[in-house]
């Protein structure tokens, strides 16, 4: 039998609604969740479900075994200060706070010269809103092999988990990962729009574009072989998609993709230094 789950979200958005979804009644109970977030009609959404909320950090998260941070990072520094004075030895902190180091979480949640390193930092992606998202994740030094566990579980409610070394993996992640439906969703636009001018309407052009999209991705995902290869039987040499690749090369669309990757990975790095003082 599974030990019992005890969850704080601190937190009532959405990703804590993905996560609530994949894990009561199935992996805890609405009773054993507490929920902290400062707008009313979130706490009261919360309380429908069956949960314990309150508007500010209260004594209700010492009997959490689990704190899970999910808002914004301008303000994580001030919210995880508020709720140490409830932490206890054995609570497992998870963080995805986009740029907040699990290092930075450490120093706040301690005493002084004393870190407090049950910490797992993490970076989901919007497809975790259902079901389908893709985490990377990295533990600081306290976090044992339970710890990775129970953390691990959590996230798999709402998709795939990849454990990283440190923050500057994450730091990658959330270039590729955490930023990377948007780069989707562009070349989504781009395609629907560029179909349109070839005279289908918006309907086909979006049902085309999506079609493909999560066909080839499909295909990418269960096949053995590498993009490169599925990319060259697709391929005739003087043949439609040949010419369509040839303006892709000619335009450098690898290049484009590596400085963009590169760029959010920077960002990361600043907002790092912005918000972890």
């Amino acid at each position: 039998m599974k030990e019992r789950l005890t969850l704080a979200l601190i937190g009532g958005g959405n990703m804590a609604n993905a996560l609530a979804s994949g894990l009561i009644g199935r992996r805890c109970a609405a009773a054993d969740v507490h929920v902290i977030d400062p707008g009313a009609d979130k706490r009261a959404h919360w309380e429908e479900l069956g949960t314990t909320a309150a508007g500010a950090p209260d004594a209700r998260l010492s009997d959490c075994r689990v704190w899970f941070f999910a808002v914004k990072p301008q303000v994580m520094s001030e919210v995880v200060q508020q709720c140490r004075p409830w932490l206890r030895p054995d609570t497992l902190v998870i963080s995805i706070a986009a740029g907040i180091p699990g290092s930075a979480i450490a120093r706040w949640l301690g005493d002084g010269a004393h870190p407090y390193t049950r910490v797992v930092r993490c970076m989901p992606n919007t497809p975790a809103l259902i079901g389908c998202g893709t985490t990377g994740m990295t533990a600081l030094e306290g976090v044992d092999d339970a710890d990775r566990a129970q953390a691990e579980e959590l996230l798999r409610a709402v998709g795939e988990v990849l454990w990283v070394a440190d923050d500057a993996a994450i730091d990658a992640v959330t270039a590729v990962s955490g930023s990377g439906p948007a780069y989707v969703f562009l070349f989504l636009e781009a395609l629907m729009e560029a179909a349109q001018e070839q005279g289908l309407t918006a309907d086909q052009a979006r049902q085309l574009a999506l079609g493909t999209f999560h066909g080839a991705t499909q295909l990418a995902t269960l096949s053995p072989d590498a993009p490169s290869v599925l990319r060259e039987r697709v391929t005739s040499k003087g043949g439609t998609t040949a010419a369509a690749l040839a303006v892709f090369q000619e335009r450098g669309l690898s290049d484009t993709m590596r400085a963009a990757v590169a760029a959010a990975a920077r960002r990361a790095k600043d907002l790092a230094r912005e918000f972890s003082a």
